[in-house]
C-alpha cells in the first residue's frame, strides 16, 4: 500500500468517527436543552440558527486556511478546540454554558470537514474523483445515520453525559490518527504543506462553463437542503412530543431519512448518469420541498415515515452534488470545501432562523415555521433556474 492510500485510507476512518461524534452531540443537544433547560422548538430554533451562523464563517476560514497552511496542522487544531469546547460542555451546568460549548465545538469541527474532503480526493485524477466521493459520502452518512438511531439509546442508558464524554474519547481517537498518519506524508514530497499535486487534465470533461454553472448550483442547493435538515433535527423534539416519543423511540423512527440518504449516496457512487444533468438536481429540490412540509405537518407516523423515505433521497443527491461538483471542479480543493461546508452553514443558520422568526411572531399559529421555510424554499428552487440561464465567464 503507498503512503497516498494509507493517507486517504485513515482519513476514511477519521471521517467516520467525526461523523458519529458530532451528530451524537449536536442532534441530541435539542433534546438536552429541552428537558435541561426547557427549550420550546422556537428556542431550539434559535440555537441551530446560531451554532449555523457561526458555521458559516468558521468552515470558510477552515477550508483557507488547510489550503495555506496544510491539511494536518488544521486537522490537529480543529480537534484540540472541539475537546475544549466538549470538556467545557461537560463541566459547565448554566444554559450559557452550554451554549457557549457548542459554539467551540462548532468552531473546532469547522476545521475537519473541508480538510478531510481533501484530503481524500486530492491527487486523484479527474476519473477518480467519483470514486473517492462515494466512499466520502458513504463513510460519513453510515456513521451518521448508526450515531443518530442509537443515540437515543445511549442516552436511556447512561444519560445525557454521554453526548459529551462519548465524543470526547472519539475526538482523541482522531487526534490520535492525525498524528500517525502525518508520519506517511513525509514519504510523497509534494505534502510538506499538506498539499498533493495536481493530475493531469482530462480532456473528456465538461466545459468550463458548463462545470461552473453546476457548481454554483450545486452551491445554491446544498445550503437550501441543510436549511431543511436543520430546521427538522431542531424541532424533532417537538414532534416526538407530539407522537409522545421518547428520544429513544424519536431516534429509530426519525432516523430513518438518514439511512435512506445513505442508500441514496450508494446508488449514485455506482450510477454516474446523472453527473452534470440538470434535471436531476431539479427534481431533487422539488421533492425536497414536498417532502420537508410533509415531515413537518404530518397528522400522523405514517405520513411522517413515508415523507422521509424521500426526504433521505432528495437530501442525498443534493449534498452529493454539491461535494462531487466542488471536489471535481479545481485544485483548490480545501477552499472548494470550505465553500461547500459555508453553504451547509448558510442553510443550518437561515432556515432555523426564520422558522425561529415566525414562531416568535406568529405564534398563534402552530404551523408557521414550517409554512415560513416551505416557502423560502420555494424562493430557492426559482433561484436554481435563475442560475441555469445565468451566463458564466470560462
Amino acid at each position: 500500500m503507498t503512503a497516498n492510500q494509507k493517507i486517504r485510507n485513515t482519513s476514511f476512518v477519521i471521517e467516520g468517527l467525526n461523523s458519529f461524534a458530532t451528530v451524537l452531540y449536536f442532534n441530541y443537544l435539542y433534546f438536552f436543552m429541552q428537558v435541561r433547560f426547557g427549550f420550546s422548538d422556537k428556542g431550539n430554533l434559535a440555537l441551530a440558527a446560531l451554532l449555523g451562523f457561526i458555521y458559516v464563517f468558521a468552515a470558510w476560514q477552515g477550508g483557507k486556511f488547510a489550503h495555506r497552511l496544510g491539511y494536518f496542522l488544521t486537522l490537529k487544531l480543529g480537534f484540540v478546540v472541539m475537546l475544549a469546547g466538549l470538556f467545557s460542555g461537560l463541566l459547565l451546568d448554566s444554559m450559557a454554558g452550554k451554549i457557549l460549548a457548542a459554539a467551540v465545538v462548532t468552531i473546532g469541527m469547522c476545521a475537519t470537514w473541508p480538510t478531510l474532503e481533501a484530503l481524500v480526493s486530492e491527487s486523484e485524477t479527474p476519473a477518480g474523483v467519483p470514486r473517492v466521493v462515494g466512499i466520502y459520502n458513504i463513510t460519513w452518512a453510515v456513521a451518521n445515520a448508526v450515531a443518530y438511531f442509537i443515540g437515543g439509546t445511549l442516552i436511556k442508558l447512561f444519560g445525557f453525559k454521554i453526548i459529551f464524554i462519548a465524543p470526547i474519547v472519539i475526538v482523541l481517537a482522531q487526534l490520535a490518527l492525525t498524528f500517525w498518519m502525518e508520519k506517511f506524508a513525509k514519504e510523497i514530497a509534494p505534502v510538506r504543506a499538506g498539499k498533493i499535486s495536481a493530475p493531469p487534465p482530462d480532456p473528456n470533461r465538461p466545459s468550463p462553463a458548463k462545470a461552473k454553472t453546476f457548481l454554483r448550483m450545486a452551491w445554491l442547493a446544498n445550503p437550501f437542503a441543510y436549511i431543511a435538515i436543520n430546521t427538522l433535527i431542531a424541532v424533532i423534539p417537538g414532534l416526538a412530543a407530539k407522537f409522545q416519543m421518547s428520544p429513544m423511540l424519536a431516534g429509530f423512527i426519525c432516523s430513518l431519512w438518514c439511512f435512506v440518504r445513505l442508500g441514496t449516496f450508494i446508488v449514485l457512487w455506482r450510477w454516474t448518469d446523472w453527473h452534470y444533468r440538470f434535471r436531476w438536481l431539479a427534481g431533487a429540490f422539488a421533492m425536497l420541498i414536498l417532502s420537508f412540509a410533509a415531515i413537518l405537518l404530518s397528522p400522523n407516523l405514517v405520513v411522517l415515515i413515508g415523507a422521509q423515505i424521500f426526504f433521505g433521497v432528495a437530501i442525498g443527491l443534493i449534498y452529493y452534488s454539491s461535494l462531487f461538483y466542488s471536489m471535481d471542479g479545481g485544485d483548490a480543493k480545501s477552499e472548494h470545501g470550505g465553500i461547500h461546508e459555508a453553504a451547509i452553514g448558510l442553510g443550518n443558520c437561515v432556515g432555523p432562523g426564520i422558522g425561529a422568526a415566525a414562531l416568535q411572531f406568529l405564534p398563534q399559529y402552530a404551523n408557521s415555521g414550517a409554512i415560513a421555510v416551505s416557502v423560502l424554499l420555494l424562493c430557492g428552487f426559482g433561484g436554481l433556474f435563475w442560475l441555469r440561464r445565468r451566463p458564466v465567464n470560462k
